[in-house]
């Protein structure tokens, strides 16, 4: 295998959504970037290295790329300090020296840093900026990507007080010294902010008194990644929502489908030159490409998409479209398949295989009910022709009454004299 002479150097941040349906495009994308297939491609762990199904996490981000990306990704084992080993981590390290795609996701920023540590993983990263290839950090990942990290759980979860973690400041490889928060526009909370990695504006707020003059914060929507070619010197915002850069409370928003140097993210932050211009003469979103639409239209979430499917479902059966609520059960269906690979949508899932076995029984209701008769659209009409035809007989003209039978028969529609009255049925 011949890596192609020069690669492009790319970093792309996600925000989240990174093994799921809606960011399949930006992933090929990139993918397609770096030379002929195969694509040498590694999953590094360590974010989620502590959790105890760590293995099955990284058993299904390497199902979603090759079954939704088409890219055969290995995994990288760096789960604690030293990588579990000298032969363990000196053949991680080679798969991340020699990979053209690196890839990491959700889990604990804090608990990434602190194993990479000291090692050689940092320089690695920095190596694959310099020299060429795409480092694709997202959720967690994101986090560490610049000078100053977010150490979520601890301050979310734990209640510490809000403070910065050391990044891996690998931004300044673009110029850019910044603090990444992916999840920016996240609305879980309901009740509370939970805007800004779950921050809220005041945590956020306070925050940024602490960050060094020059530096700001870059934040990623969800579903949404910012993609830095630093060859070109351009950054490109992908997927569904926006690329916030805020500095003191002031913030300026690059939705997707910009392209523009990267100079004007560093220009939003002092709040001169390109920041003026921010949605002016930009490119609009790229359409979607075929087969990569996921990025462009849909739900963002397993759980959006069973609420879709349900409405489609019950609006079928009020109008007795069997067919169409058989459809509604069949994407429900493959929803759970595809969005079962976000490790994100797990726990929607019992709820998505609830409604789903909701929405076969209620089939089987309705296949007892007679509901979605084919008989029933043509009743109103078929009646009358026999109505006619009864009319007829009743005055002996047999000549009316026989071609309003040829005439439905011709049709499809069977008479039958029996004596109950007149009988139809439709002809298979």
């Amino acid at each position: 295998m011949t890596a192609p002479a020069e690669l492009p150097r790319l970093l792309a941040i996600m925000g989240s959504g990174e093994t799921s349906p809606t960011m399949v495009t930006p992933h090929r994308r990139l993918i397609e970037q770096l030379g002929p297939p195969p694509v040498p491609a590694v999953l590094l762990d360590t974010p989620f290295g502590f959790q105890a199904n760590a293995s099955l996490l990284a058993d299904r981000a390497v199902e979603y790329f090759r079954e939704s990306v088409g890219l055969d990704i290995e995994v990288a084992g760096w789960r604690t300090a030293g990588g579990g080993g000298d032969l363990a981590a000196e053949r991680s390290l080679a798969r991340l020296r020699t990979a053209r795609y690196v890839f990491a996701g959700p889990g604990s920023p804090s608990y990434a840093l602190r194993q990479w540590a000291g090692s050689p993983i940092p320089e690695a990263l920095a190596d694959k900026l310099d020299r060429g290839g795409c480092i694709t950090f997202a959720s967690a990942a994101a986090l560490t990507l610049g000078a100053a990290t977010v150490p979520v759980y601890e301050i979310y979860k734990v209640g510490e007080d809000p403070h910065w973690l050391d990044g891996l400041d690998l931004l300044s490889r673009a110029g850019l010294s910044a603090a990444v928060i992916p999840h920016y526009d996240n609305a879980e909370g309901g009740n509370h902010d939970t805007r800004f990695c779950y921050l809220g504006e005041p945590r956020l707020a306070a925050m940024e008194e602490q960050l060094p003059d020059d530096a700001f914060v870059l934040g990623v929507d969800e579903h949404t990644g910012l993609v830095l070619d630093l060859g070109a010197g351009t950054a490109t915002v992908v997927g569904r929502g926006k690329v916030t850069v805020r500095r003191r409370g002031h913030s300026v928003e690059f939705p997707s489908g910009t392209t523009m140097p990267v100079a004007d993210l560093r220009a939003a932050a002092e709040g001169s030159g390109g920041a003026a211009a921010v949605g002016d003469g930009h490119a609009p979103p790229p359409a979607a490409e075929p087969g990569g639409e996921h990025d462009q239209a849909g739900p963002t979430s397993l759980s959006a998409a069973v609420s879709e499917l349900q409405e489609r479902f019950d609006r079928a059966v009020a109008e007795g479209d069997v067919d169409a609520a058989v459809a509604a059960v069949l994407d429900l269906d493959a929803a759970v398949v595809e969005w079962s690979r976000d490790t994100l949508q797990s726990d929607q899932a019992d709820r998505a295989r609830s409604v789903l076995r909701s929405m076969v029984v209620r089939l089987g209701e309705l296949a007892e009910a007679g509901v979605g008769d084919p008989e029933e659209p043509v009743r109103p009409f078929v009646d009358v022709l026999v109505e006619l035809r009864d009319e007829a007989r009743a005055s002996r003209d047999w000549g009316t009454a026989d071609s309003l039978r040829d005439r439905l028969l011709a049709a499809g529609v069977e008479i039958r004299d029996t004596p109950e009255g007149t009988a139809w049925r439709l002809l298979s």
